[in-house]
């Protein structure tokens, strides 16, 4: 191969050389004097410019024989084609060098498994039928009579002594290779470690069993019988440091088949370290280094591994392969002690009379206001996962239980990523009957005093093994607990100087942010030299609806948090236990009591003074033991990304549209660019693009106020309205996905170079933000959301009583529905009504008006879809279009018109059974107003409140967000959408602009 490379680049450095004027050695041009253009700058270590003159020694006579015949000439094509040949001769070098060593190691693996064979027969014609049976994939089916006696390890040096048999079911944990005649095997149950020790004797075991024992693959499990005896050192490698077995008996029980990933012993000695050490690898699809180089003895006759550099493994790759980190002494020690807390906060509440319950988890709404929930199809009814068992144990207590406990699974969709948020968590719940709210808050800090105490004591190995990877000082608290009111501890950050990352101080009717929350716990470590307190007295603006107010004070509420290390572990508090306060305190937070009549009922009949707490097991787990991450504290943690992201691939509506390939490249339809540079071509259709690769916002772009950029590459399109100085872009690029870094990059240079105009861009989706804010560096935020129903055949509108109750009335009133599908063709007399209809709605609007697009339902109807809605006397009452999107995003109700005169629920009625035609397409809204701005990429604090305060403004004073209130009753879900713009190019006036862009409409 090399010297084929050689043979081509020599042959075409002469081609190149006869084309030059075939310059010869001796000839007076083949010397000259050098020229300004012969010299390129360089620069020195203190990075000052300095002249260097090019280099003359690239040519093929020099890199092969320095012939004294070659002359220096400037640095021509001839040098560039020099340059690439040196790479390309190191690169066949490389290749060559590849296939050498992967030759070599099929030899060695040929030659090894001719060995073992070998080995095998010789053992056969050697071993005695006794010698046979000590190793191998059979043991003795009597030793399973005694199953129940088998050994563990964690327990040998306290109950067993040398010269017992014992017998072990253990993983290989590692395997240590001293000679062709002994081996070390290194056996792991759970945090336990124990040296096995196999050695050639001649009569019990043979020489083949030692090489045998040697090819296990490590982490698989085996049996072993044998002598426990006391090694002449401690053992380092070993958590049984003074004692090992004498190998008698060996049998491989369940081989592990797999490469592993990394094995148990390797991430056992890793030490901590940051997944940022290792990111770029892995993203690259590269994989951490493993301990298992093998080579061939001297003898040849068998494979021994060699110790080398402990491998970097990453959070990310640990968690990825989960059962094998799970292996890990490290990582059963967490677990022991996650069920250490489980068991103390068990046998706590038993002894203090409570009683253990076990709570639904489908609920038929929400248990916390604010809080996220997750929606399930309950047999076609409305149905969620259950975010706390708080409703149902305050029903305990109104079913007169006294005191109650649980420990189960709890549920909030809040796509929070962060390393102390999970979507499923274990929560130790509990609620009791008060005096005073006090006592509850003294029965739960002396419960958790009682799980930090046992922990501390009986979990003494554990604690040894887990502060190898996860240092810390042991947790401090007080005998007498630190009570801080919320108003002090804010107090406490105030004076420290403490600002949020707004540059605004914490306020007493704020909840703290979690910053905020870490800093007050170093000042109380300071302070009052504990890590853990508690802190009392929370405003009424951030407790849940059914949170007791003080009666001394109402602004603030009789609810706490308990922290330690600084953040925060359990929160509790005093529950309203009087139905009127409750249903007035539901009433002014807006908090419908749907699916929640049992729980109200429970009051009406009346329920004694209460109180309680939940606690997040992972959290407290993380935290005590100063893990980083919660996730490291969950067995199978679940966040917003773990479980697979599963996307069907769509077909384009309009093959013979697309754009990867477009179809001048599309040899299956015919297509062939016979001019690569020609830019006359027939350009995909925008209609057929929208319904392809479209969204809602690109519907707008059929208006006349769009003008279209296309991709000559490819004919990607994207749309955008010239505005003063800036390019008003709206919608996602119509094109492939793959295609979109490209194709915006492409556009982008267009504005800049030819348009001469700002761009801002407005409804971009996750994917191109990421482009321009991750990649591009633009200022980006979202204060605008597609309104989405991602399921029309669970739309939840169906089981809403409000809605139910308008489209019957408009039922009763006779109003009926026509409809005229795809490509079918609207007879003109309908189209004429509607338009007159049309001219009546227009005439009634009033003030200013706020709309991308103007009202044109007749353009492309072959990918619309019409409900045409009319009354008892025939008159055309609504109108609701459908328009094809692209199959990921399915359908956009691109209009919905309620006429005047219409009868009331028309236009619900209508909208739902739009809805219901999709027959289980996504449908969407289209993009509405979203309550405040949220800053995503290069915005700092001032321009965010500049910002914020400006949008707020104009949303306030245009109404923004009343049209998504309306569309989310209809059962309409909010997908953020971004504002787009590059650093420094939009200020208050740039917001103005885009207002009166779309007040111009």
């Amino acid at each position: 191969m090399l010297k084929k490379a050689v043979h081509h680049i020599t042959h075409d450095s002469k081609k190149e050389k006869g084309k030059s004027g075939d310059v010869s050695p001796g000839s007076p041009n083949s010397f000259r004097s050098l020229t300004p253009k012969d010299v390129i700058p360089s620069t020195d270590v203190n990075g000052h410019t300095k002249e260097k003159e090019k280099d003359s020694k690239f040519r093929l006579s020099h890199i092969f024989s320095h012939s004294s015949n070659s002359r220096p000439v400037s640095r021509s094509a001839t040098d560039e084609q020099s340059l690439s040949s040196s790479g390309s001769i190191k690169k066949a070098q490389r290749q060559e060098e590849k296939e050498r060593k992967a030759h070599e190691r099929a030899k060695l693996r040929d030659s090894i498994a001719i060995r073992r064979q070998e080995s095998d027969l010789r053992a056969l014609q050697v071993e005695t039928p006794e010698q046979r049976a000590r190793y191998g994939t059979q043991y003795p089916q009597e030793w399973n009579k005694d199953f129940s006696v088998w050994d563990d390890i964690a327990l040998l040096e306290k109950d067993r002594k040398a010269g017992d048999t014992v017998t072990l079911r253990a993983r290989i944990h590692t395997i240590r290779d001293v000679s062709s005649h002994l081996v070390f095997i290194v056996l792991r149950q759970q945090i336990s470690t124990l040296q096995a020790v196999l050695a050639e004797d001649g009569e019990v075991n043979t020489g083949h069993m030692v090489r045998w024992a040697k090819r296990l693959p490590l982490e698989s499990i085996v049996l072993v019988r044998g002598v426990l005896q006391k090694p002449k050192e401690p053992i380092t490698g070993a958590s049984i440091s003074h004692t090992e077995v004498k190998v008698q008996g060996l049998y491989l029980i369940a081989e592990n088949k797999e490469t592993l990933p990394f094995n148990v012993y390797d991430a056992d000695l890793v030490i901590k370290h940051k997944d940022d050490s290792a990111e770029h690898s892995e993203e690259e699809g590269g994989v951490p280094a493993k301990r298992d180089d093998r080579a061939v003895d001297v003898d040849g006759d068998h494979e021994h591994s060699h110790e080398h550099d402990v491998p970097v493994l990453t959070q990310r790759t640990r968690l990825a392969n989960r059962i094998i980190d799970l292996r890990t002494p490290t990582a059963q020690a967490i677990f022991r002690v996650n069920a250490g807390i489980c068991s103390h906060f068990r046998g706590f509440l038993d002894s203090q009379g409570f009683v253990e319950v076990h709570t639904p988890k489908l609920q038929a709404g929400a248990s916390e206001s604010g809080a996220s929930v997750f929606s399930v199809d309950y047999f076609g009814r409305p149905a969620c996962l259950a975010q706390s068992p708080q409703l149902f144990k305050q029903m305990c207590i109104a079913a007169d239980f006294k005191r109650v406990y649980e420990i189960g699974p709890v549920f909030r969709a809040e796509n929070s990523n962060t390393p102390r948020h999970l979507t499923e968590y274990t929560g130790l719940d509990i609620e009791m009957e008060i005096v005073h709210y006090y006592d509850a808050m003294k029965l739960i800090d002396a419960m958790l005093k009682h799980i930090f105490k046992n922990l501390k004591e009986k979990f003494v190995p554990e604690m040894t093994l887990i502060k190898r990877h996860f240092p810390c000082e042991d947790l401090v608290w007080l005998d007498e607990t630190l009570i801080l009111p919320f108003a002090d501890g804010v107090k406490l950050l105030v004076e420290s100087g403490w600002k949020e990352e707004d540059g605004s101080l914490p306020k007493e009717d704020e909840d703290l942010s979690t910053r905020s929350e870490i800093r007050l716990g170093e000042l109380v470590k300071e302070k009052f030299h504990t890590d853990y307190y508690i802190l009392d007295k929370f405003p009424t603006s951030v407790r849940p609806f059914y949170a007791m107010s003080d009666k001394d004070k109402p602004q603030v509420t009789n609810s706490f948090d308990i922290f330690i290390r600084g953040q925060e572990i359990c929160t509790g508090g005093q529950r309203i236990h009087e139905i009127d306060a409750l249903e007035a305190k539901m009433h002014k937070l807006q908090i419908s009591s749907r699916g929640m009549e049992d729980y109200l009922e429970g009051f009406r009949l009346g329920a004694p003074p209460h109180a309680g707490c939940g606690i997040g097991l992972e959290r407290m787990v993380m935290l005590y033991l100063n893990l980083g991450d919660v996730r490291l504290g969950s067995l199978f943690h679940r966040d917003p990304k773990s479980l697979p992201l599963v996307k069907k691939p769509h077909e384009l509506r309009h093959p013979e549209a697309s754009t990867n390939p477009p179809p001048w490249k599309n040899h299956k339809i015919g297509g062939a660019d016979s001019d690569p540079e020609s830019t006359l071509r027939d350009l995909q259709p925008l209609e057929k693009l929208i319904a392809n690769y479209g969204d809602s916002s690109n519907t707008s772009w059929l208006d006349d106020r769009f003008k279209l950029w296309r991709d000559p590459e490819s004919g990607a399109a994207i749309g955008y309205s010239p505005y003063r100085s800036y390019a008003i872009v709206v919608g996602d690029p119509l094109c492939d996905k793959s295609q979109r870094p490209r194709v915006i990059s492409s556009f982008i240079s267009f504005l800049k170079r030819e348009a001469k105009l700002k761009p801002v861009w407005l409804m971009a989706g996750h994917e191109v933000e990421e482009i321009l804010g991750a990649r591009m560096n633009w200022s980006t935020l979202s204060c605008i959301a597609e309104e989405r129903i991602y399921d029309s055949a669970k739309n939840p509108a169906k089981h809403d009583p409000e809605v139910s109750r308008k489209i019957r009335h408009a039922k009763k009133e006779g109003v009926k529905i026509q409809e005229f599908g795809l490509r079918e063709t609207l007879p003109e007399e309908v189209i004429a009504e509607c338009d007159e209809r049309i001219r009546d709605w227009h005439a009634g609007r009033k003030g200013e008006q706020v709309h991308l697009t103007n009202v044109r339902p007749w353009i492309d109807q072959e990918h619309r879809i019409y409900f045409v809605a009319r009354d008892a006397d025939d008159k055309v009452c609504a109108l609701v279009v459908l328009t094809q999107l692209s199959p990921e995003h399915g359908y956009q109700i691109k209009w919905a018109l309620d006429f005047p005169g219409a009868p009331s629920g028309s236009i619900e009625y209508v909208i739902l059974h739009a809805i219901e035609s999709a027959s289980g397409s996504a449908l969407t809204f289209g993009a509405s107003a979203s309550n405040k701005l949220v800053a995503m990429h290069g915005l700092n604090g001032i321009a965010i409140k500049t910002l914020s305060k400006a949008y707020a403004t104009v949303a306030e004073h245009h109404k923004l967000v009343n049209k998504g209130e309306f569309r989310r009753k209809l059962g309409a879900k909010d997908e953020p959408l971004y504002i787009c713009y590059p650093r420094h190019g939009l200020s208050p006036a740039g917001i103005k602009a885009i207002v009166d862009f779309f007040k111009e409409n």
